[in-house]
Formats: structure tokens, sequence, C-alpha cells
């Protein structure tokens, strides 16, 4: 579905990314892991056209995309859940969800409540503004506007990050169902125990490097990654 050939990414004078290669086939949980700074981020970036690589194709479903503008890879079926959530603090949680289908045509019905099905809280809260929500609801939020332009494939970034345990078990419970319904998901997670339990297969970036890759159950038993990631 998603191939990334040898991508160079800068910021300015800094090498962000150094040569990254990866795959997503349909229907796969892929997970990119390493520590901070490491390019995970800046990899969704440039899958969803919020940067530019200076070297380097990405090819989605045969289409070249290295270029493309990011409504054309919204467009294609590509939907990007940022790090930090990235709400619409002013708008309601209704109005955010809405503004994750702009790209569509037709009744959004169906759409909204597939979102309510996975995050009931939010029905719940449908005409609260987004800011007045908790930490975990507004990462709800996040996935469930992700999820309003039906992607074929889901980029996650950081979905757990500064969530409290009870909330992160709820988040990745929703990825598994999303996992089960056979979407196709690549997940940038710091939480390496739940990356590498929920995922197919995995990639260990370092430096703008990806340095490790093979299926997720390998990787946890892999003496490099469990001596880096899983603190054994």
């Amino acid at each position: 579905m998603l191939e990334l050939h040898d991508i160079h990414v800068s910021y300015g004078s800094i090498q962000a990314l150094n040569g990254v290669s990866l795959q997503v086939d349909k229907g796969e949980l892929v997970a990119l892991i390493g520590s901070n700074g490491a390019g995970k981020s800046t990899t969704l970036k440039t899958i969803s056209g919020l940067l530019r690589p200076r070297q380097g194709s990405l090819v989605y479903q045969g289409h070249e995309i290295t270029r493309a503008p990011t409504d054309r890879i919204v467009g294609l079926g590509i939907s990007h859940c940022p790090e930090g959530r990235r709400i619409f603090g002013s708008l309601t949680v209704r109005e955010n969800l809405l503004l994750g289908a702009v790209r569509r045509k037709g009744t959004l019905t169906e759409d909204l409540e597939r979102v309510y099905e996975l995050f009931p809280r939010l029905k719940e809260r449908l005409h609260q503004a987004g800011g007045t929500l908790s930490g975990g609801e507004q990462q709800m939020l996040a996935i469930g506007r992700a999820l309003m332009s039906r992607p074929a494939l889901l980029l996650l970034d950081e979905p757990s990050l500064g969530l409290a345990p009870l909330m992160v078990e709820r988040i990745f419970g929703v990825i598994r169902e999303l996992k089960l319904q056979g979407t196709t998901m690549l997940l940038v997670e710091q939480n390496v125990h739940h990356a590498l339990d929920i995922a197919d297969r995995a990639y260990v970036m370092e430096t703008g490097r990806v340095t490790l890759e093979g299926p997720a159950g390998e990787l946890r038993r892999n003496p490099l990654v469990e001596q880096s990631y899983l603190g054994r």
C-alpha cells in the first residue's frame, strides 16, 4: 500500500531523515519505534505532505505522492492523527469531527456513528468545546476526526503520549478494534511494550535511519530492543 524509498529530509542544515526506506501492506499495523529525535514524527509528516523530502520517493497505492499537496494526499485516503492532538479548542466536539470530513461528499451520519461507537464519551460531549475536554478525551477526538475521512491508511503519532495508564489502555483498545476492522495503520509510539504487542511488523529508528526491522514478535526478543527500549 505504501512504500518509502531512500527518503532524506532536512530542517535547514539539520538532517532529520537519512535514507529511510519502509513499506506498509494493506491490512497491516506497522509500528515505528525509537527514542526522541529519531525521526519517527518526521517520517509521518513527510508521508502526509507536511514536509518535503529533498531526495527519495513515496508511492501510495501505485500513486507517486512525493511532491503531492497535502489535500490530495488526504483525498487519496491517508489521514494523519498528529502528536499533541491539535484539535480546535474553541470548536465543539461535533465541529472538530466534521472538519475531518471536509474532503468527503455525501452524508456523514454513518461516519459519525462509527466514531461514537468507538468513543461513546465523545457523543456525551458532542456540543462541548474541544478545549474543555480532558487530555484523554482530546486524544479520542483527534483519532475520531482522523477517521471521519474514511482513511485507507491511518497515521497515528504518539496516541498515548501524556495519558494516564487507564486511558492508554482505552486508546489501545480502540486501535485493536480498528485493526480488527481492517484499517491499515502506521503507528509511532514511545510505549514500546504496547506498540510491539499490537503491531504486525515494526521498524526501529535511530538518528534518522532505520536500524532494525522485522515481525514485531521477533523484535520483542531482539537483545538490542530489549536492552534499549524494553528495560530488560
